[in-house]
C-alpha cells in the first residue's frame, strides 16, 4: 500500500483520489471547498478541507510523510504553482501536477514538478489513437514510453506460432497474453509453440511507438 495526497476535488481530483483509495491505498484529500470534502469524506482515508497554498496547514497534515502527491488544482498557474513548490519544500517524495497549457507545464516544471500531465489533452490523444485503428481494444499507459494495448492480431500472425512470428525480435514488443473465441477465455504467457488463430486477440507490452508501427501490419 502507498500512500497519497490530493490536493484539489474537481472531477479530476476526485476520480484519482477515489480510484487510488478503491486500489487499497491510503489518502488523504484536501480541498479549501468544504462541500468537496465532505462529498468524499467517506470514501477515503482521510478528507480534510484547507488551504494548501499555505505551508503551515501542509506541514500539519504531514504531507512530507506521503509518498506522492497529486496537484489536481489546473485552473489557475499561480496556485498550482505555489502549492507545488510548498510540497516540494516540504520534502514530498513525488509531486504529480495538472496542466492546462504548454506555459503552464515547463512553470511546472522549472519549479520541481516530478511529472505534469494534461487529463483532457492525453484523453484526446487515446480517443485518437483508438479510433484510428479499429484493431485496438483497450490501451493502457504504463509511462509516458511504455504501454499495454489489447488488439486484433494481423491477418498475416493467423496460423503462426509466437516462435514463428518473433514479435519481440521483429516488433520490439511482447505478447503477454491471448483471447480467444466466443467465451473471450484469455491465455497468459502463451509459450512458443501457441499456435494463433484468425479473430483472436493479443495482449502486448512494449513501447508505444513501436506498438503504434505494429498496427500498421
Amino acid at each position: 500500500m502507498k500512500t497519497f495526497v490530493v490536493i484539489g476535488l474537481g472531477r479530476f481530483g476526485s476520480a484519482v483520489a477515489l480510484e487510488l483509495s478503491e486500489l487499497g491505498h491510503e489518502v488523504l484529500a484536501l480541498d479549501e471547498r468544504e462541500s468537496y470534502v465532505q462529498e468524499i469524506a467517506n470514501k477515503v482515508t482521510h478528507a480534510v478541507a484547507g488551504d494548501a497554498r499555505d505551508p503551515a496547514v501542509l506541514r500539519a497534515l504531514g504531507v512530507r510523510n506521503y509518498d506522492c502527491a497529486v496537484v489536481a488544482v489546473g485552473e489557475d498557474v499561480g496556485t498550482s504553482a505555489l502549492i507545488t513548490l510548498n510540497l516540494k519544500e516540504l520534502g514530498v517524495k513525488r509531486v504529480i501536477c495538472k496542466a492546462q497549457s504548454d506555459i503552464h507545464r515547463k512553470i511546472l516544471e522549472k519549479i520541481g514538478a516530478d511529472r505534469v500531465v494534461f487529463p483532457e489533452y492525453d484523453m484526446g490523444v487515446k480517443l485518437a489513437q483508438g479510433l484510428s485503428s479499429s484493431n485496438v481494444l483497450n490501451f493502457i499507459e504504463l509511462s509516458d514510453d511504455y504501454g499495454i494495448v489489447e488488439t486484433k492480431i494481423p491477418k498475416s500472425w493467423s496460423g503462426k506460432t509466437i516462435q514463428e512470428l518473433d514479435v519481440r525480435a521483429r516488433h520490439k514488443v511482447t505478447i503477454i497474453a491471448v483471447r480467444r473465441g466466443e467465451e473471450e477465455a484469455l491465455t497468459v504467457a502463451p509459450g512458443a509453440s501457441f499456435r494463433l488463430e484468425s479473430g483472436d486477440a493479443v495482449v502486448i507490452l512494449g513501447r508505444t511507438e513501436d506498438i503504434n508501427r505494429l498496427q500498421e501490419l
